[in-house]
């Protein structure tokens, strides 16, 4: 039998020396077991470098489609650098987006859009956290609540009547109907924005300067971008996008900060409609209260006013045409939907917003177009 005067003085400190390292990898060991990371969903493989970029077809809805008949509801694809998980189920979605909002809030902003949102001070890409819960709380309780809205609906209204007389008036020549519902909803948005503070020979000035600028900001921002995908070549600016971009923005700028400015200078008197603030000089007031103050500054109602006018322009032009051209694939539908205008709203009437909960069928008209087509950058 081995006692423990069989072993000499230096053992005690050897036989520790020795077990050091063992009890060291067990426990790494039984550190990684409880850490594992789960596995990645499957996926296309794609080529090394570019990923599955060079596979991406036109009619990527379709191709997605057939991926997921093949690889399930989640699958992965690496674009270039990027690790993209592709979620082409309902249920999943829901769970994402009802149980998991939190999580999944932030947004993969581009080069792009960081520069139309002013460096993410915006709303659709400020990262989650308080300065974005403030800014949504003022975009959908103050600016666009019912009341502010109905504030405003006798400056859209005219906006309407002006294009509708125009259409009139150039009755048997053909219309661009991008181009009307384009003038109509940035116009329309104009006045919402800074209501009388631009007026006359100077809104219609503002209106052709920003026109061009605003349709060609929102085609760079869906524009697929070599730096997104591969970041280490973001420096060379290899397509011209932020440097075109960053011009565009500038200009931008300048026309809402020489506005600002304006509005600064003369105070809020006379810059109401019917009694209610203008976009603008609410954000500002807001801007001014000890709550809010110190989450909304300059650039952050620059950032929410480019956002109304970009956003807000496009995706509301392109929706009126997509309505347009699908009806007149559908002849049974404009028929459908001119019987329903005729009934609610009269022959020689125009519409109003009380109107617009009575117009069922033209409601799912829109909403089927939508559907269809989403709006987006494309």
């Amino acid at each position: 039998m081995i006692s423990l005067s069989d072993f000499s003085p230096l053992s005690a400190p050897l036989l520790i020396l020795i077990s050091l390292p063992i009890f060291w990898c067990l426990f790494m060991l039984f550190i990684k077991s409880g850490n594992k990371t789960p596995p990645m969903p499957p996926g296309p493989r794609g080529l090394p470098i570019v990923g599955y970029l060079p596979f991406l077809r036109p009619d990527m809805h379709i191709q997605f489609t057939e991926l997921a008949r093949q690889y399930g509801p989640i699958y992965k694809l690496w674009l270039g650098t990027k690790l993209c998980t592709v979620i082409s189920s309902t249920s999943l979605v829901k769970e994402i987006i009802r149980d998991h909002d939190t999580i999944f809030a932030n947004r993969d902003s581009t080069i792009a859009t960081r520069i139309c949102s002013y460096n993410e001070n915006d709303i659709g890409f400020c990262p989650y956290n308080s300065g974005w819960r403030t800014r949504r709380k003022l975009f959908v309780h103050d600016m666009l609540s019912n009341s502010s809205l109905d504030a405003t609906f006798s400056l859209r209204k005219d906006e309407v009547r002006k294009a509708i007389r125009n259409i009139y008036t150039n009755i048997n020549t053909p219309v661009q109907i991008h181009e009307l519902a384009f003038g109509i909803s940035l116009n329309a948005i104009m006045s919402m924005v800074w209501g009388n503070t631009v007026v006359g020979e100077r809104k219609d000035r503002i209106e052709a300067a920003l026109s061009p600028l605003v349709e060609r900001s929102f085609d760079l921002v869906g524009k697929p971008n070599v730096s997104d995908f591969f970041p280490g070549l973001a420096r060379f600016d290899i397509q011209g996008v932020e440097k075109e971009l960053r011009n565009i923005m500038q200009r931008v700028d300048e026309i809402i900060e020489d506005i600002i400015n304006e509005r600064t200078k003369v105070g809020g008197g006379g810059n109401k409609n019917g009694g209610r603030l203008d976009f603008l000089q609410m954000l500002m007031e807001l801007s001014e209260k000890e709550d809010v103050k110190t989450e909304i500054g300059r650039t952050q109602i620059k950032a929410m006013i480019a956002d109304i006018i970009i956003v807000g322009t496009d995706t509301s032009a392109a929706t009126i045409e997509w309505v347009m051209a699908d009806c007149m694939h559908n002849p049974e539908v404009i028929e459908k939907a001119q019987k329903e205008l005729n009934e609610v709203v009269g022959l020689n009437n125009i519409v109003e917003d009380f109107h617009i909960p009575k117009l069922v069928y033209l409601d799912a008209v829109i909403k089927e177009t939508l559907r269809i087509r989403p709006i987006g950058p494309s």
